[in-house]
């Protein structure tokens, strides 16, 4: 699952954890890396894990210039359910309270899902890039909040 700060990379969950605590603060965040926040979305009538929201305060130059200030993925089996168009709604607000004038989020242009929740939270397409990773077209967002 996207947006889950690199939760595939661990076995062991409470080594995530760990890794998700020290990737908040600035003097614990790996090398070129910028402090983030991991939110975990899980449905409360069931305990189901519905998805993964990842906020990043600041951005660096890879940041700006492809990925952005928010990574977030729904469950194939819960998307088309409203859960990314509430997740986001979730960012935007925590993006607000910590002081963001206006985010920087992005998906690929395969997506157009994706896109439309991003259009219908209010953002505005300024441009669309290559990802370095992938040769995917990764397609730019701006929200202000």
């Amino acid at each position: 699952m996207d947006g889950c700060s690199n939760l595939r990379r661990y076995d062991d969950i409470t080594e995530w954890y760990d890794w998700i605590q020290k990737a908040e603060h600035r003097e614990t965040c790996p090398e070129h890396w910028v402090p983030d926040t991991q939110y975990i979305s899980v449905r409360r009538s069931d305990g189901r894990l519905i998805g993964m929201l990842d906020i990043r305060k600041e951005l660096n130059e890879d940041l700006l210039n492809f990925y952005g200030n928010i990574g977030y993925s729904i469950r194939h089996s819960e998307r088309r359910k409203g859960y990314a168009t509430m997740q986001l709604k979730l960012a935007k607000e925590i993006c607000r309270n910590m002081g963001m004038k206006k985010i920087l989020i992005s998906c690929y242009k395969e997506n157009p899902a994706s896109a439309k929740i991003i259009l219908r939270s209010g953002g505005v397409l300024e441009n669309e890039v290559v990802d370095q990773r992938n040769g995917k077209i990764l397609q730019r967002y701006w929200i202000t909040l």
